[in-house]
């Protein structure tokens, strides 16, 4: 019984700290020493060098993720208090028609009703600006932990490398099992391309919302009679995440480079990613 209540126990402290796919990836298991391949010359060494390229790219695109998600986070903050003035221009704005329709007079009645309504709409357009980027920010945490997954793939593939040119080039340091590392390349590419997925269906998610808060804004921009500037990063020029393309794995294009009304790579209409699942590396 305490073992079960044990395991009821660590399905709520899971479930509370958002599951297993909220948890970034560990790191690798294995590792290969590069003493043991620097004395071979490096025209043999080609694929260590590109492998070891693509890892810090991988890196940079984790980093600017990481920066792409902590900028959303701040907007967000924003958007929340732009939500509350709102709010208050609506409460100002039926105070101040009680007095007009007290008045009696029907030119202050008139200005009073459309205030109101501009108010109202303006309210509910803040509304779903929070709801956009509130998704937003859930995707950015999503493709964040994306770029974490493919940096280690990456850094797997870089570690299987130096042990295949050990191998090719008959060393056998201690304890070292070459089958390890193609391996450790496979697992972490199943656990990318899941990644990868998940930011897919976020970026779908996140793009249906913004749409919906597109319409509510034009409809409150019209009523106003001014256009709202508003930071909205997945428009044409906006900061949605962007990844480089690697031969192995195209880039998940985030953000759509949208056109603005008549606009989430990494979800920005940004440009259409690939469902390729990562190649591995043998």
């Amino acid at each position: 019984m305490r073992g079960f209540a044990k395991i009821i126990c660590l399905g709520f402290v899971l479930a509370a700290c958002g599951g297993s796919s909220d948890t970034p990836p560990g790191p690798l298991a294995k590792h290969f020493d590069d003493m043991y391949i620097a004395r071979i010359p490096l025209e043999q060494k080609q694929s260590v060098v590109q492998t070891n390229n693509d890892y810090s790219v991988a890196k940079m695109e984790t980093a600017t993720a990481q920066a792409q998600f902590e900028e959303t986070d701040s907007q967000l903050h924003q958007a929340r208090n732009d939500e509350k003035a709102a709010k208050l221009q609506v409460d100002s704005a039926v105070s101040a028609k009680k007095s007009a329709d007290a008045s009696a007079d029907q030119n202050r009645v008139n200005q009073a009703v459309k205030d109101l309504h501009t108010a109202e709409d303006m309210d509910k357009a803040a509304q779903a600006r929070v709801k956009y980027l509130e998704d937003y920010r859930n995707y950015m945490k999503i493709y964040w932990r994306y770029t974490q997954e493919n940096q280690y793939w990456r850094e797997a593939q870089f570690e299987a490398a130096k042990a295949q040119i050990a191998k090719q080039n008959n060393i056998a340091p201690k304890g070292v099992s070459y089958d390890d590392y193609p391996k450790q390349v496979d697992a972490r590419g199943k656990r990318t391309q899941a990644a990868k997925e998940r930011a897919q269906k976020a970026k779908e998610r996140v793009m249906s919302t913004r749409e919906g808060w597109m319409k509510i804004q034009h409809q409150a921009d019209t009523e106003s009679g001014k256009q709202t500037a508003l930071w909205d990063p997945m428009a044409t020029g906006g900061q949605a995440p962007t990844q480089v393309e690697h031969p192995e794995q195209a880039e998940i294009k985030s953000m759509p480079a949208v056109q603005q009304p008549p606009a989430v790579q990494q979800p920005s209409a940004p440009p259409a990613g690939s469902d390729s699942a990562p190649a591995q590396q043998q």
